[in-house]
């Protein structure tokens, strides 16, 4: 089980495939904000609700200078059917192998019907441009979820020094 960062402790950097394949570094961002949450399954209820609040705030998100980007195992051919679906105007980043999610802590032990098992826990971050960890939420439920992130984005950029 991989450690949770925290915030003020430096992001894990990445390369990981998007829905249309092409791989995605934490160092593609530049100078903005990134949100990273982490999800179980594509299309599923809870997790459709989730992509979807992330979607409808995608403006107000991209205004502050933040880009979403959403991970699950699923494939990017899953994703591609889950975005087309849904309309939803976010990114999705495909790690069947874990090891983005291990490297966040989002892959932990879970419990279901008595069963313990392996799987991703809803977790989110908040990255800041300078690639540190500004915020996280290691156990999330989804019901004002991207609200709360967004404020938090909003209190974060607000304080920050005016370049």
């Amino acid at each position: 089980m991989s450690n949770i960062p925290e915030a003020g402790q430096k992001a894990p950097d990445f390369s990981t495939p998007n829905q249309n394949d092409n791989l995605v570094s934490l160092d593609d961002f530049g100078e903005q904000w990134v949100i990273l949450y982490f999800y179980p399954k594509d299309d599923t209820p809870g997790c459709t609700t989730e992509a979807q609040d992330f979607t409808e705030l995608h403006q107000e998100f991209s205004a502050l200078g933040a880009t979403i980007l959403g991970v699950s195992p699923d494939s990017g051919k899953s994703h591609c059917k889950f975005i087309d679906k849904h309309n939803l105007s976010i990114t999705l980043l495909s790690d069947p192998e874990h090891l983005l999610t291990e490297s966040y802590g989002a892959w932990r032990l879970k419990k279901f019907m008595g069963k313990e098992y392996m799987g991703v826990v809803r977790s989110t971050f908040l990255v800041s441009p300078d690639r540190i960890i500004a915020y996280a939420w290691p156990n999330v439920k989804v019901k004002g979820h991207a609200q709360a992130v967004l404020t938090k984005l909003r209190e974060l950029v607000h304080t920050s020094s005016p370049k």
